[in-house]
């Protein structure tokens, strides 16, 4: 993460260094049509474990059920601590529009979120050493796959949406803020399909793991 890369920089200014960041998978898939039923999808892929702060998407979901928006579901794709944890309360509160679904190996998970879902969560809880510190798999998953990214927290991956229009970044720790996201790229397909499409742009022209790899070797070449 780029917060790394500057703190090696102070301590070793004497050395060349470079980052390179995460890649971006583009796994050939066939591309289905959405079941027509009007259903917005939104989907968070990863780990369910204390540093990802899940309980906020949960308050969120109950925003919109309180709201009478019934046509925006919640997916999470994966396990962790605290996955029983937050099935549990979405029984025990009756959150309906919440649906918990297994960890998938990246040639299922990449086809079934193109033929499923509208758009990707990035959420981590409020801890300021992931502002600059992390650089989770997930977001270079989504926007590989030409998914808008709603962000949840600030930071480098924070920057790079809104520079790149290629979602929704909204503070931390608000929930009613993470809900109106969701209703307006429901309510805005145009935006979506935009912000879609500039996600996939960026995940081609400054992610493409193709790309990296030769930057790597030209680096070390420049070493030599």
């Amino acid at each position: 993460s780029p917060g790394i890369i500057k703190g090696i920089e102070k301590k070793v200014p004497h050395k060349k260094t470079i980052m390179i960041p995460n890649g971006c998978d583009f796994i050939k898939h066939d591309i289905e049509h959405k079941d027509d039923n009007n259903m917005f999808t939104a989907v968070f892929t990863g780990a369910h474990g204390f540093a990802n702060g899940l309980d906020k998407v949960l308050d969120a979901a109950k925003i919109l059920i309180k709201n009478n928006i019934y046509n925006i579901e919640i997916q999470f794709i994966g396990d962790g601590a605290l996955k029983h944890q937050l099935i549990k309360r979405t029984k025990d509160e009756n959150i309906l529009n919440c649906k918990f679904l297994d960890p998938m190996s990246k040639q299922k998970l990449f086809p079934y979120l193109i033929n499923n879902c509208d758009v990707g969560l990035m959420i981590l809880d409020n801890i300021p050493a992931f502002y600059y510190g992390t650089s989770p798999n997930k977001f270079f998953d989504y926007i590989s796959l030409g998914l808008p990214v709603i962000n949840n927290y600030p930071g480098w991956l924070a920057d790079i949406i809104k520079k790149n229009n290629c979602g929704i970044v909204v503070s931390p720790n608000d929930p009613e803020a993470l809900a109106e996201s969701l209703i307006k790229l429901k309510n805005n397909p145009k935006m979506l399909k935009q912000m879609g499409m500039s996600s996939l742009i960026l995940a081609k022209s400054s992610f493409d793991r193709n790309k990296l790899s030769d930057q790597f070797v030209k680096f070390l070449e420049s070493c030599i």
